[in-house]
Parts: structure tokens; C-alpha cells; sequence
């Protein structure tokens, strides 16, 4: 498997009392599949994806991202991690406005080291892969909500992540572009061998996942 959660809780301050996101959570995702994560707002979605990017360290359990035991590694090292094996898709795009759609993953791989020239040549191909070849030259303000969210999952596989971690990627979006996306998002799971995971409101758009999980009261369970 590419991600391992195994046994994992996780606890938050609430008052005298701690509140737990996630109660003993066990997961795992192998490379080039899908699977969904559904469930009402608090019910630990954002905290499971939080614990898979690295970003929240569990109280209990154990994280394993391609083959790799994150618990003990150091923040520099989490983020060399996460650089190299972990791609986020965020709930809103983000962009920076001042950047072409190319340049907007250039930056990522300018961040991880890797040379201008390959980031460029890189940078073609996921957009061409992502269907906005013809607006590599194209700012923020010119896109069209769906094409920004085009460009957002671009950008989170600039480095080749073995895990992809999608948060509400159709939350911004009409009925009909947030199923493209959603295709999209399968597509590109498929084609490239990421573990993917994406957590979504949208029930009508789980077609795409080779598997769907609810999580409520921060526990999960198989629907499909």
C-alpha cells in the first residue's frame, strides 16, 4: 500500500474535556486507487486528511506513506516527505494571482530543487494531461472557476506524489464541472498509480472511486 493509517486517534482540546476526531481509524490506499471519504461537517474528514498529509502528528496509531513510518521524523524531515511523496489538492484553489497557470507549477517544482528547464517541460505536460494546454499562459483571472481547479490538481501532482490528497474539490463548482473534475481527479489516479484520497460532501459524484468510506463521530466505516 502507498497509505497506511493504522489504529489512529486523534484528540482535541474542548473546554476541561478533549473532543476526538479520529477514533481508532484504520485505512489504507494502494497506488492508482480512488477512494472517496463521505460524512457530515465534523465528522473527521479534514482531521484524517490532515494526519495522511503529515501535517497533524496522531496521539495514537501509526501514518505510513509509501512504504515510509513517519512517526518520530522531524518537521524538516515531514516536509522533505510531503515535497516528494504527497500531493494536496485544497478545497480552493489558491493561486497566485500574479502567476501564468504554468508558472503556477513551476513554483513546486522550483521548491523541490529540481531545474527550470525540466519544471517547464514538466509543468506542459500536466497541464496538457489536465485538458489547459492552450492556457499555460493564462493568469488566475482569466480561468474560469472548473479551469483553476484544473490547474490546482495540476499543481498537486507537479512532483509525482505516490499519495494525492483531495479536499471538497467541487465545492466552488456547478453540478456539471464538479463531475468533470471528479472524473478528472479518477482519470488521473488510474493513469498515473497515485493512492488517492478525496473527501467530498457530493454523493453524486462517487461514481469515480473504486471504494467509498463514511466517516461520522470521527470513526470509519465501508459503504462501497
Amino acid at each position: 500500500m502507498s497509505l497506511d493509517l493504522t489504529d489512529v486517534t486523534l484528540t482535541y482540546p474542548d473546554g476541561e474535556t478533549r473532543l476526538t476526531a479520529l477514533d481508532h481509524v484504520t485505512l489504507s490506499v494502494a497506488k492508482g486507487d480512488l477512494t472517496a471519504v463521505v460524512g457530515p461537517s465534523g465528522s473527521g474528514k479534514s482531521s484524517l486528511l490532515a494526519v495522511a498529509a503529515t501535517l497533524v502528528t496522531p496521539e495514537t496509531g501509526a501514518v505510513d506513506v509509501d512504504g515510509v513510518a513517519t512517526a518520530g521524523m522531524s518537521r524538516g524531515a515531514l516536509a522533505a516527505l510531503r515535497r516528494r511523496a504527497i500531493g494536496i489538492v485544497f478545497q480552493q484553489p489558491h493561486l497566485l494571482p500574479s502567476l501564468t497557470a504554468a508558472e503556477q507549477l513551476q513554483v513546486m517544482a522550483t521548491l523541490d530543487g529540481r531545474s527550470p528547464a525540466r519544471a517547464a517541460g514538466r509543468a506542459r505536460d500536466l497541464l496538457d494531461a489536465v485538458g489547459l494546454a492552450a492556457q499555460a499562459g493564462r493568469r488566475p483571472h482569466q480561468l474560469s472557476g472548473g479551469q483553476r481547479q484544473r490547474v490546482n490538481i495540476a499543481r498537486a501532482l507537479m512532483n509525482d506524489p505516490v499519495v494525492l490528497l483531495v479536499d471538497e474539490p467541487t465545492s466552488a463548482l456547478d453540478q456539471e464541472r464538479g463531475a468533470a473534475v471528479v472524473d478528472l481527479i479518477g482519470r488521473l489516479t488510474r493513469e498515473r498509480g497515485t493512492a488517492t484520497v478525496l473527501v467530498t460532501h457530493d454523493r453524486d459524484h462517487l461514481a469515480a472511486a473504486d471504494r467509498t468510506v463514511e466517516m461520522r463521530d470521527g470513526r470509519l466505516r465501508a459503504v462501497a
